[in-house]
């Protein structure tokens, strides 16, 4: 789709390819960009007889000038709130454009963006929770200005507390039970076995004693809870939750403020959790517990709905994806205009160096400019229309001053990506363009490959 970022593999593949080496390219690279890269480029080099230094000096040469004029080209509105919010919705739009929630983009960037915002400035993707239940629509996806947590509470406990001081733990609560393995333990009556089982339940309730004098309302452990402490607490009025898996745990104690304890003789030194209120909600048809009014303020929870669980993992696929993407723009808050329209930008900067260049780099960096100029022309081919015919609009375009046009993927032509709202990463794109100039330089040095000899065969077989 329009705007969609390239990635750092196919990038640095049609440099190689642009100024190929004595390297053959595996066969499946060279029937997916047959008809986008000219191999008569490597050919030319090649026969010309360019050092393999002299091509990587040529692509330091252009990857500086490349990288001029992406900076130059960038647009920075972090000072203005809406004009920044405005940006980051344009991102997680052209994010979403390949992606399965296309059709619902304008929505779910929304949701990603209202999100991301709402993080502060931490950036810590953690505290977004991404909850998915079966049943509905897509659409029918909401952000929940709290924690959920898809766990239920113990039998009898109570079901809603508000100012919960929560004591997170990672403990065995199962010690009520006899667990000797590989041993024997005879006794010559039924009353030493009673005694035996009675000591293990008093030590049960001596350490359902020590979180209680913690002065928690809530207990959250990542193991399970047992019948007599969970019986134990819910006398004491205290609402207990089990089985809160490990990341579930972790993300819990960075947005409620409190941390995972394993052992409870010290509460001097443990620092709780806290939240405004715990109480059960219900999505679809299913019970979570909702935290409402974290300590950390920046917690909140995408509840995702889709028809099978196959649509939901590819929702959560992408909007992880463009969470990624946005959090990424939070900290550095430069954007440049997609379509096409970097590359042509950064192709025509160092088609101006070459011609003040002298020596056999100046090829190597016209390649370089050649191989950023088939990214818009990939795109083009994708999406069906005459690559060729559009790229050549888009450079004379460029050529005429219109710096921010680029393709237009819906309509077929040329547009100003301004107006049509199409923006990427700065930090993402230059991100792509580094990695990938330098993974092709690594490729370029390698002299020989050297395989392993085919094992005899045996038998005759």
């Amino acid at each position: 789709m329009v705007g969609q970022p390239e990635s750092t593999e196919t990038l640095h593949i049609r440099i190689i390819q642009e100024t190929s080496q004595t390297h053959t390219l595996p066969p499946s690279i060279d029937r997916s960009l047959s008809f986008s890269i000219p191999r008569r480029e490597a050919e030319d080099l090649i026969a010309q007889r360019i050092h393999p230094q002299t091509i990587a000096e040529g692509w330091r040469l252009a990857r500086t000038a490349a990288r001029t004029a992406l900076e130059s080209s960038a647009i920075d509105n972090s000072a203005d709130d809406e004009l920044f919010r405005s940006d980051l919705f344009r991102i997680a739009r052209t994010t979403l454009s390949s992606k399965l929630v296309t059709y619902e983009k304008e929505y779910f960037a929304n949701l990603a963006v209202e999100a991301v915002m709402r993080l502060r400035g931490s950036n810590n993707i953690d505290h977004i929770q991404i909850l998915k239940k079966a049943g509905g629509h897509l659409r029918d996806s909401y952000l929940e200005e709290g924690f959920l947590l898809d766990k239920k509470i113990g039998v009898g406990q109570p079901k809603r507390i508000v100012g919960a001081k929560i004591l997170l733990a990672n403990t065995s609560m199962d010690t009520d039970k006899i667990k000797i393995y590989g041993s024997k333990v005879r006794v010559d009556s039924l009353n030493k076995v009673a005694e035996i089982e009675e000591a293990e339940k008093e030590r049960m309730r001596q350490k359902c004693e020590k979180i209680i004098a913690h002065g928690c309302n809530v207990f959250i452990n990542r193991q399970l809870i047992y019948n007599l402490p969970e019986s134990i607490f819910t006398d004491r009025g205290i609402m207990a939750i089990e089985h809160a898996d490990f990341d579930g745990i972790e993300r819990l104690a960075a947005v409620t403020g409190g941390e995972v304890v394993s052992t409870f003789d010290r509460p001097d030194l443990v620092t709780m959790g806290e939240c405004d209120v715990i109480e059960e909600v219900m999505i679809g048809e299913d019970k979570v517990l909702r935290l409402g009014g974290c300590k950390s303020g920046e917690a909140c929870s995408i509840v995702l709905r889709g028809a099978s669980s196959h649509v939901l993992d590819e929702a959560e696929r992408s909007l992880h994806d463009a969470l990624c993407i946005l959090t990424a723009t939070v900290k550095d808050p430069r954007i440049i205009y997609g379509g096409g329209c970097t590359e042509i930008l950064m192709a025509q900067a160092i088609d101006r160096l070459v011609e003040s260049t002298p020596g056999k780099k100046a090829l190597a960096m016209a390649s370089f400019a050649r191989a950023l100029r088939q990214l818009p022309a990939i795109v083009a081919d994708n999406g069906g229309y005459d690559s060729a015919e559009l790229v050549t609009q888009l450079r004379a375009a460029h050529a005429s001053g219109k710096n921010t046009y680029g393709l237009d993927m819906y309509n077929g032509t040329i547009g100003d990506m301004k107006e049509l709202g199409v923006a990427e990463s700065f930090k993402s794109k230059l991100c792509v363009l580094l990695s990938a100039s330098e993974a092709a330089e690594m490729i370029l040095r390698v002299d020989d490959i050297i395989k392993c000899a085919p094992r005899a065969r045996e038998g005759g077989y």
